[in-house]
């Protein structure tokens, strides 16, 4: 089964120490969960439909620290490539692990969208621009290739028992780029250029909604059929949420830009999709997060402990408040702007815990030992990812 944590590791346990010459050994792709929900806890939050004094500086902190921390783990990756290049490859070929590659592609755009709407307020407007014009470009061309290259992976080489929710990230990556690439619209030439972008965005939307739409019923069904996931992956339910928020925050993005990039009809098009299309799927957003919320609590006391999968809470609700905080926008209702004041609480809540135990068990070596590493006897909140 899959997890947000390495083959093979134990997540709760305590290491001694780690031999510095296996500390990237079993660094996987899944750690750019933990860029993603850094940075949106900041973009999130500048956009919020509320005053509150310093929030936007303190916003823009986190994003500061979302980028140390995606430059910091493109060195650590980069040298486990180098380094561990038999695990690497084991990586792309463990169903567990391979799904995760999506989240290289958006730690790299939500670092990017968020250099251009709060970095510019520290490095300048042209230095964002320039920023966020390499990261979504590597962050889309990276997406595009896992929302292939995975799928095909999972057909041809991957053995796979059990449907699981983590099959949604190498998808929902382009997405994310339909989401994000519009903020670099208004620094593109009039004319071609800003359409032909802004006609991509809403093609890598409808990639990664029919893609989801195709995979979801899966998950679900193994949901159904089989019962809750194990406690350790509980948490995953919540990548439901991503292709969620961040298709209704593409929707909004895409009425606030076509406005004079499009043909009237097609931009007042845009303007109608955005509610259309946004109540409906913020509905059920919610329904998937109370179901999702529940399955934890279940979880939790039954025994649930630490795990990377946390992270899991963090992203994926967070598109949820920026696509709340888009229909306040398009709508004028008080209650999309309340709903995103609580989802983004929530956010904040989710992101404190899970960043806490995550450096906890950096100092402690729990969270890169290998397979043997750990403790030999797991307590009762540890479990084992496969």
């Amino acid at each position: 089964m899959a997890s947000l944590a390495p083959p093979g590791t134990l997540l709760g346990a305590t290491t001694p120490g780690l031999r510095a010459s296996h500390t990237v050994r079993h660094l996987g792709p899944n750690w750019y969960a933990s860029v993603m929900g850094t940075s949106v806890v900041g973009t999130a939050g500048a956009a919020l439909p509320v005053a509150v004094p310093g929030l936007r500086t303190l916003c823009t902190t986190v994003w500061a620290l979302s980028l140390a921390m995606l430059l910091t783990l493109l060195a650590a990756r980069a040298a486990h490539w180098r380094r561990h290049g038999d695990q690497a490859r084991a990586h792309l070929l463990d169903p567990a692990v391979a799904p995760f590659y999506g989240c290289l592609s958006m730690a790299l755009l939500a670092v990017g969208g968020g250099t251009l709407t709060l970095g510019r307020d520290w490095i300048g407007l042209p230095a964002a621009v320039a920023v966020d014009t390499v990261l979504f470009t590597a962050g889309t061309a990276v997406g595009l290739a896992a929302a292939v290259a995975v799928p095909y992976l999972m057909v041809v080489r991957h053995r796979i028992e059990h449907a699981s929710p983590v099959w949604l990230l190498p998808v929902v990556a382009p997405m994310v780029s339909a989401a994000l690439g519009p903020l670099l619209l208004p620094h593109l030439p009039e004319g071609q250029a800003r359409q032909t972008l802004l006609l991509a965005c809403y093609a890598g939307f409808g990639i990664s909604l029919l893609a989801t739409l195709v995979m979801l019923p899966l998950v679900f069904g193994r949901l159904v059929l089989t019962g809750p996931l194990p406690l350790a992956l509980t948490p995953t339910l919540f990548l439901v949420l991503g292709p969620l928020g961040q298709s209704t925050t593409a929707a909004q993005t895409f009425a606030d830009t076509a406005a004079g990039v499009l043909p009237g009809p097609y931009a007042h098009g845009f303007a109608a999709f955005a509610v259309l299309y946004g109540v409906p799927v913020m509905g059920f957003a919610l329904l998937w997060l109370a179901l999702a919320g529940a399955m934890v609590l279940r979880a939790r006391r039954a025994g649930m402990g630490f795990a990377m999968t946390w992270w899991a809470f963090t992203f994926p609700v967070g598109t949820c408040v920026t696509g709340a905080e888009g229909l306040a926008r398009h709508t004028g209702l008080d209650a999309f702007r309340w709903l995103a004041v609580a989802l983004y609480a929530l956010l904040a809540a989710a992101w404190l815990v899970a960043g806490t135990h995550t450096v906890r068990g950096l100092v402690s070596g729990a969270l890169l030992a290998g397979p043997g590493g750990a403790a030999a006897v797991p307590g009762p909140a540890t479990a084992r990812t496969r």
